[in-house]
This record gives C-alpha cells, structure tokens and sequence, in this order.
C-alpha cells in the first residue's frame, strides 16, 4: 500500500499540540486523571520505586476478551528522552477513551509513564524549553551505564554475567515476569537526525507502515551513521535489537572484552517471544538524515574527522577528571557518576572510529546523511557529555569546594563549553520539531504494531 491505513491516520490526528515536555509530577498527574475518569476500565497501582524513593506507577487497561495478549509500553527508559513520557500518557487516554480501538489493537495494556523519576527530575531544566540547543545542553543530565533502566537488566550468557538490576529495572522486570507481553514498547528518542526505530525480529508486513508514519509527519527516515558499526539493518531506517547471543559471539570472535554490564529490555523480554518495538525520534530537524547522495568526501575522512574530535573531547574529560578526583565533595553524584562513564565511552568511540577509518572498506563516497551525522555526532556529544562535567564542576562550587583544582578545571571547561555552544550555533543550530508530531510518529508506531500482532494492521 502507498498510504497508510484510514484507521492510524485518524488515531495519528488524535494526537493534541503540546507546548513542552512533561516532567514527573505532570507524568504522574495525568496517569492519574486518566485512571480516574475511566474506573471501570483502567486501574492505577506502584509498581516499583526508585532508587531514590520516588514511586513508579503502571496503568493497566484492561481487554474486552479474558484471554487476550498482554503489551508493556514505558515511558524514560533514558530521562533524557521525554518524548516517551507523553506518548505514554496519549495511549492511555486513547485506550480508555475508545473501545473500538481496543478491539482493534486486542491487547491488555501495562503503561509505566516514567521509567527513571530521578533522572527525569535532573532534566527538568529545559522540558519547557526555549527549545534551543543551547538551552537544552545546559540542562541535559544522562545516567552512567549501571545507572540506566535500559542497561540494567540482568545477564548470564558464557562468560557474560551481571546480577545488579537497579530498583527500577526490578519493577519492569517484575510486569515482564508477572504478565509474559507478547509486545513490549520502550518509548525512547534520539536528538539529531531522523526518525528509525529497533526491532526484536523482523515483522516485514510492518515495516513500511513504520517508514511512512514519519515521512506522514515530516521527519526523515534516518539513513546516517547507525549507533553501532555491525547492527543489522531489517529494513529502510529499521534495526533488528541484536539478540545477546549474537553480541557474545561477535565479542569472543573478536577477542575483546565483554563491554556489556547489565542487558537490555529486549534481551529479558526476548524469555517470553516478545516483540519489542522502540521508537527514535530526534528533536531538531535535519533534512539531510535521508540524503543518500554522495556527500563530496569518502566514509573514511568522515570518519577520521569524528575521530579527532572525539579525541580531543576525551582528552578534556579524561584529564579533568583526574585533576579533581580526589578533591570532590560530593564525589557520589550521580553528575560524577556520569562525567566518568561517558569520559570512557567518548574515547572508546573515537578510537573504533579511527580504526574503521583506516579500513580500505571506508574508502567509499560518504553519503550526505553519513558525512553530516558523523559531523553533527561532534557536536551532540560535546554539549552532551562536556556539559554534564560541567554540571558537575559546577555542583562542587555551589557546595562550597573552593580548592584550586576544582576551580581551574571549572574556568578551563566552562571556557571550552562556551566556544562549543558558539560553534554548534554556527554549524548545527537547527530548527525544533513540533512535539504533536514527535509523539505522533511514536503514538502511531506503537498502536501499529499491536494491531499487526492481532491482525488488524489494515483493515
């Protein structure tokens, strides 16, 4: 078909304008405004807490037929990425609201507005914008490895084992365990680029109704520099979720260490023969993540040249952290926890790149999405990760640690911070997405894949 079907258009028009992200409190109210309009079909109860005390919340709806198929959809998997938390809280309203559709979709739904309160709290700042890139560094907080609800979950495959699951990975691992979801949905977003999604198997009667919702919306399919070097592509824009068979294996045949702690909501839910459908979603525009003309310079240079620069990032991260590492006060934080993580992950990515780059393999044109996706992944991940050190430098100073190193690492990261928000405004300012849209394409994949599971995708 070259439309989508009348039905998901009109549920994709169902969908009301929003002025600003969601923060937890909003997330929470509304989850409960919906249970309390509609008692006779959805209920409220907390489902977990988190780490710091915080309260989960899940809302099941229920399914006209006793024995219908169970489907799991959470908000803030990552807190960074509130798009989720809103798309949570449309479908409940939708599923409560219309009967038809929940014939349609023929499921019983578990909906988690927000996976990670506490981290969400720490990216309050800028949910209601301005919505400028600036802005949006400035306030940006993303969690350390083992602090993630996504890579937390619990692992032993081989030699790979991790028993760890955070509060509140133990929460989704408990409605996954409880209710066996034949559809899990992990509502999560990207930054820049285009719309693609993750698979945990391929589904093709789905696949170009995912391709068009976006392209229905205005957001490109996102054809550029995939998060990881060997992930299978299932279809245009369409990842398969790796299993972790697969990621063992490629790592023992390679003869590198298992980098993996926890595991992934895929690969717990994988147990059950769930399908599980994530959803990403960028803010600002860029036309050019679908470009596939050739870009004027080869996959290598593109590559090199992310290299460098990533380079030279975690160089300033991995420095400044042991200039002060033992004369913080607050050393615990979770902005510390982070500023570490991620000084690992920033060279470990620079030098993978680097060393495709000398591949014969990259001497290839780059296409416009490669070459400009690789550009712009500089600069995401300078604000990004410099600006959650800084956050943190900036955290010591306000409890009152006046020591010198922590002093000097301030004025030389706040100096540094202050000329890469002026060069991304240069090169990579790029106009914001309305969020009615970014919630639509995620709002239309998710009901699209429940009724492809029961058989109504398109009638």
């Amino acid at each position: 078909m070259d439309t989508l079907p009348a039905w998901l258009l009109a549920e994709i028009d169902t969908v009301p304008a929003y002025d600003a992200f969601a923060g937890v409190d909003e997330l929470h109210a509304g989850l409960r405004r919906i249970a309390d309009r509609h008692p006779g079909v959805a209920s409220l109860r907390r489902c977990g807490s988190s780490r710091q005390g915080n309260p989960l919340w899940c809302l099941t709806i229920d399914a006209d037929a006793p024995d219908a198929p169970e489907a799991l959809a959470f908000g803030l998997p990552h807190p960074n990425e509130p798009i989720g938390g809103l798309t949570a809280l449309h479908l409940a309203e939708r599923l409560c609201a219309d009967r038809e559709l929940r014939a349609r979709l023929g499921h019983r739904w578990r909906i988690v507005d927000c996976a990670d309160p506490d981290g969400l709290r720490l990216n309050e700042g800028w949910l209601r914008g301005p919505f400028t890139r600036s802005h949006y560094a400035r306030h940006f907080y993303r969690p350390a490895g083992r602090d993630q609800v996504e890579w937390t979950f619990p692992v032993n495959h081989g030699d790979a084992y991790f028993d760890e699951p955070i509060p509140e990975t133990q929460a989704l691992m408990r409605l996954i365990d409880a209710h066996r979801p034949a559809l899990v949905a992990s509502l999560h977003n990207s930054e820049l680029g285009g719309a693609y999604y993750w698979l945990s198997r391929a589904e093709p009667a789905l696949h170009p109704v995912l391709q068009r919702v976006p392209e229905h919306l205005g957001i490109p399919l996102d054809r550029g520099e995939p998060e990881a070097p060997d992930l299978e592509l299932l279809d245009d824009a369409i990842f398969e979720a790796t299993p972790l068979a697969t990621v063992y294996e490629r790592t023992m045949a390679r003869r590198q260490p298992w980098i993996f702690e926890g595991g992934s909501t895929t690969w717990y839910a994988e147990r059950w023969g769930a399908l599980v459908l994530v959803s990403e979603l960028p803010y600002w525009l860029d036309p050019r993540a679908g470009d596939t003309a050739e870009a004027g310079v080869t996959y290598a240079e593109a590559l090199a040249a992310n290299a460098v620069a990533l380079a030279d990032l975690g160089e300033l991260l991995t420095r400044t952290l042991a200039s002060v590492e033992n004369h913080l006060i607050a050393p615990a934080s979770p902005f510390w926890r982070a500023a570490r993580f991620y000084a690992t992950v920033v060279e470990a990515a620079g030098q993978e790149r680097l060393a495709r780059s000398k591949d014969p393999a990259s001497e290839r044109p780059a296409t416009v999405a490669e070459a400009s996706s690789l550009e712009l992944n500089i600069h995401e991940w300078r604000l990004r990760y410099g600006g959650i050190l800084f956050r943190a430098l900036r955290g010591e100073a306000a409890v009152g640690n006046v020591r010198a190193s922590v002093r000097s690492a301030l004025a030389e990261v706040e100096q540094r911070y202050a000329a890469w928000l002026a060069e991304d405004a240069r090169v990579a300012e790029l106009d914001p997405i309305e969020i009615r849209r970014l919630v639509g394409v995620q709002y239309a994949a998710t009901v699209a894949a429940a009724a492809h599971l029961a058989g109504r995708l398109q009638l």
